[in-house]
Order: C-alpha cells, then structure tokens, then sequence
C-alpha cells in the first residue's frame, strides 16, 4: 500500500548517550514526575498506561500527554501534544545505561498548537534536546 504523505514526514529526532548511571537510577529519572522534573519539565505524569498528563510547557502553558508504552525499566512512550510521541528507550551496559531519546510525529505540512510550522519547531527542539539530556547526565551522574 502506497503511503502519499512521506514526502512531508520529516526525521525523528534521535539523541543516544551513555550515562554512567545503573538503569534503575536512570529509569526513575524518566519515568516519575520528580524525576522529569528535575531535567525537562514540571508535570504531573504517573508511570500508569494510559494515564494522562500535562507538561507545565512555561509559556506555552500545559501541554496534554498520555503514556502508551510502559515497559520497565526499559522503554517509556507518551504522546506529546497533539502531533507528537517521546519515547525513552534504556539499556542496561554493565552498570552504566544507553539512553535514547526518540521525539516522533514530525511533519513539514503541520503546525503545532501554537501555529509555528513543525520544521521550525523541529531545528529548535533537536539543539534544545541536546542541553536537556546533558540535564538528565548530570542529574543522573550526581
């Protein structure tokens, strides 16, 4: 089956990086509210499928959420507006964790919420997420 929109689906954005942390400590950095907190937003997520949440988004105000992928301590997803999924994918390296982020659902024909193409909002976004996961090293590193 022929899909017509791929011309408009722009990349993921991919970050992978080797934390010198044990899973468990970077699985509850990423998958509780205190935790996302502490590096990316304030929220009231709960690790529950299903379970809907807001990012405190500061000017943008509260973005929706909802978890679709719950499988500890490995893989957390949740969909991120209304065009978007973020997934945390962990992997457990002898003590240390691979942590990769995958931000999805990018497309050159849409806008997001805030009426701002999602090609803009996706060059943003992929320099922006480089500082957040550097966050989440030192909040994981301490």
């Amino acid at each position: 089956m022929e899909n017509n929109n791929t011309q408009s689906t722009l990349p993921d954005i991919r970050q992978t990086l080797v934390l010198n942390a044990p899973i468990q400590k970077v699985w509850d950095a990423v998958a509780t509210s205190e935790g996302i907190a502490a590096w990316f937003m304030p929220n009231n997520f709960q690790a529950e499928l299903g379970y809907e949440f807001h990012l405190e988004a500061g000017p943008f105000g509260n973005s929706p959420c909802k978890v679709t992928v719950l499988d500890p301590p490995n893989r957390l997803t949740f969909e991120w507006g209304k065009d978007w999924s973020l997934t945390f994918e962990l992997n457990d390296m002898a003590g240390k964790t691979e942590f990769t982020l995958i931000h999805a659902g990018w497309d050159a024909d849409k806008v997001t919420e805030f009426g701002q193409p999602h090609e803009e909002v996706r060059g943003k976004m992929s320099g922006g997420w480089v500082g957040l996961v550097e966050n989440l090293r030192k909040y994981v590193e301490a």
